[in-house]
C-alpha cells in the first residue's frame, strides 16, 4: 500500500513479540506430557482462564479482523452481531453439551458420535471436518493474514504465508494442545490490548468522536437488521442460534477441544463465561473500526470510498491512516497473534481428529503414544501445506462470505443429528447416518430449487430450513428402525440433574459461583442490545 511504512521500532516490536510467543510455545511443549492425552488434550489440566482465553483466541483470526471490519464498513454495526450474539449459544453449550462431554470423558466429537450412535457417524464427521478445516476454515485465515501484511509492506504474499505457517507450526506440532493453550492466552492479551488501543487512537481523529459518527449516519448504528437484510438479518441470527452457531461453539472440534482440556466441569463452564466477557469487548478489536473508516472516508471525505467492492481493505487502510510509529508495531503484532492462534488451533484439531479417529481406527488400532503423536504432527503439517495452496482462491469470494457460508453448509447435518442424539433417546444409528448423508442432499436440493426459482435466500435461513427437514428425516427413520439400547444412550441423554453437579461437589463462595458470573454476563449483554437495538 502506498505511503505505508514500518519504522525500526515497529519491526523490533513485531519481531520481539512474535519471538516471545514462539518461545512460550516451545517452553510449553517441553513441559507437555508425551502421551496421547497430554499431546491432544493437555492432560486435562487447563484452568478456567486459559480455557476462556483460548476459546476466544481461536475464533479471532485474520478472517474476523479483516473480514468483519470490511463488512462493518459496508453494512454498519449489525455485523457486530456475529460476535455479540453469543449468549444464546453459550448458554445452550453450558447447559446441554459441556456436562455431557466432561462426564463421559470425551476426547473428540467423533468419539461422542461413535459411542452414542456408531462408527459410521464418527467416520462421516472425521472426513467432513478434516476436509472442512483444510479447505474452509484454514484458507481464509492464511489468506487474510498474508494479503494484509503483503499490502502493507510490499512483501511477497506467499513468503508471508510461509512465515506464518513455519512460525506457528514450530511450537504447535511439537507441543500439541499444551503449547496451543498457553500461546493462545498470550495472543488473546496481545490482540485485545493492541486492538482497543488502535480503536481509541482512530476515534480520536474523528471530530466529536463516537457521537458525531452516530449523528452523521444513525441508521448504521443498530444491531437489529430486518429479516430481508442481505448480510446480518436479526431473524437469521436467532435461527442460527439453534443451528450453525450452536454447532460452531458446541460440536466443532476446534472449539470444544478447549473445553475438553479443562481440569474440571467448573473450569470448563467458567471458561465459557470468561470468554463471554471477553466477547463483550471483542467488537472494538474486530469490527467497529469499520464504522470509523466509513465516517472518515464517506462522511468526512478524507479519501476515496472503499465501496462497493474494496471494503476488505478497511483494516490495512485504517492502520496506515491512524496508527503512529510504535502503535503500528503493537497492532500488527496483535494481528499476527490472532492469525497464529487460529492457525495453531486448527492444525492441532486436525491432528487430533486424524490421529484418534482415523489413524488409530483404520490403520493402527494398537498404535502406542509416540506413534500417535508423530501421526498427529505429520497430519497437522500436511494440512498447513494444503491450506496454503488453497488460500489464494478465497480472494475470489470475499473473506467474510467465504467463511460464514462454508461453516453453515458443513454444520447443518451434524447439529441436526447431535441435538436429537442428546435430547431424544429413540434416535437410532440408522436415523443418524441417514440424517448426516441426507442432510447434505437436502441442502443441495434446496439450493438447486432456490436457484431454479431465482429466490435469493440468506444462507442462515437456508441452513435453518435444511436443519428442520434433516431433523424430521432423522425422526422418521429412527421410528422405523431398531431402537438403541438403554446402556448405549443413557449417559448421553441430557438430564436436568447434571446442572446440580457443576461445582464438582466442591463448596465455593458466592463470588466463585458459575450462576453469579453467568447472570452478570447476561445482564451486560442485555444492556448492550438495549443500548444499540
Amino acid at each position: 500500500m502506498e505511503n505505508f511504512s514500518l519504522s525500526l521500532l515497529d519491526l523490533v516490536i513485531i519481531g520481539c513479540i512474535t519471538l516471545v510467543v514462539i518461545i512460550i510455545g516451545l517452553m510449553a511443549a517441553k513441559r507437555a506430557d508425551r502421551t496421547v492425552t497430554g499431546y491432544f488434550l493437555a492432560s486435562g489440566k487447563m484452568p478456567w482462564y486459559l480455557v476462556g482465553a483460548a476459546f476466544v483466541a481461536t475464533t479471532v483470526s485474520s478472517e474476523q479482523i479483516v473480514g468483519t471490519m470490511g463488512a462493518t464498513y459496508k453494512d454498519g454495526m449489525g455485523i457486530a452481531n456475529w460476535t455479540w450474539w453469543a449468549l444464546p449459544t453459550y448458554l445452550l453449550t453450558m447447559i446441554f453439551f459441556i456436562p455431557m462431554y466432561l462426564r463421559n470423558k470425551i476426547m473428540t466429537v467423533p468419539e461422542f458420535l461413535k459411542r452414542r450412535f456408531g462408527s459410521a457417524c464418527a467416520s462421516i464427521y472425521s472426513v467432513v471436518m478434516l476436509t472442512g478445516y483444510v479447505f474452509v476454515f484454514l484458507p481464509p485465515v492464511l489468506y487474510g493474514g498474508s494479503i494484509t501484511v503483503s499490502e502493507l509492506t510490499g512483501w511477497n504474499q506467499y513468503y508471508v504465508m510461509a512465515g506464518i505457517v513455519i512460525a506457528t507450526g514450530s511450537y504447535t506440532l511439537l507441543g500439541g494442545l499444551n503449547s496451543v493453550m498457553w500461546t493462545d492466552a498470550i495472543q488473546c492479551i496481545l490482540f485485545m490490548v493492541g486492538g482497543v488501543l488502535f480503536f481509541w487512537l482512530a476515534l480520536d481523529h474523528i471530530p466529536g468522536g463516537w457521537n458525531a459518527m452516530v449523528e452523521a449516519a444513525p441508521e448504521r448504528f443498530h444491531l437489529y437488521h430486518p429479516p430481508s437484510d442481505p448480510e446480518a438479518p436479526f431473524l437469521g441470527l436467532v435461527v442460527a442460534s439453534f443451528g450453525v452457531f450452536l454447532f460452531y461453539q458446541s460440536s466443532n472440534q476446534v472449539m470444544i477441544q478447549r473445553i475438553l482440556s479443562a481440569k474440571s466441569t467448573w473450569d470448563g463452564m467458567m471458561g465459557i463465561v470468561f470468554a463471554g466477557f471477553i466477547g463483550i469487548v471483542l467488537p472494538i478489536v474486530t469490527c467497529l473500526m469499520g464504522l470509523v473508516m466509513y465516517h472518515w472516508l464517506d462522511v468526512m471525505h478524507q479519501g476515496p470510498s472503499l465501496l462497493p467492492n474494496n471494503y476488505d481493505k478497511a483494516f490495512p487502510l485504517a492502520l496506515q491512516t491512524f496508527a503512529p510509529s510504535g502503535v503500528k508495531g503493537i497492532v500488527l503484532a496483535g494481528f499476527f497473534a490472532a492469525v497464529m492462534s487460529s492457525v495453531s488451533a486448527l492444525s492441532n484439531s486436525i491432528s487430533t481428529i486424524f490421529s484418534l479417529d482415523v489413524y488409530r481406527n483404520f490403520f493402527r488400532k494398537n498404535a502406542r503414544d509416540r506413534e500417535m503423536i508423530i501421526s498427529g504432527q505429520v497430519s497437522g503439517g500436511v494440512a498447513l501445506i494444503i491450506a496454503s495452496i488453497v488460500a489464494p482462491f478465497v480472494g475470489t469470494v470475499g473473506l467474510f462470505k467465504y467463511f460464514q457460508m462454508g461453516v453453515t453448509y458443513i454444520a447443518t447435518p451434524f447439529i441436526s443429528v447431535i441435538i436429537l442424539g442428546i435430547l431424544w433417546k429413540r434416535t437410532s444409528y440408522t436415523g443418524a447416518v441417514v440424517g448426516l448423508l441426507g442432510g447434505v442432499a437436502i441442502q443441495i436440493i434446496l439450493a438447486s430449487v432456490l436457484n431454479l426459482l431465482e429466490i435469493r435466500l440468506h444462507w442462515l435461513y437456508a441452513g435453518g430450513i435444511s436443519q428442520v427437514l434433516t431433523m424430521l428425516l432423522v425422526i422418521v427413520v429412527s421410528l422405523y428402525t431398531a431402537q438403541p439400547t438403554t446402556d448405549q444412550v443413557k449417559s448421553f441423554i441430557w438430564n436436568p440433574s447434571w446442572l446440580l453437579t457443576l461445582n464438582d461437589g466442591v463448596q465455593r463462595p458466592w463470588w466463585k459461583q458459575i450462576k453469579v458470573w453467568a447472570a452478570l454476563y447476561a445482564l451486560t449483554w442485555c444492556f448492550i442490545y438495549w443500548l444499540f437495538w
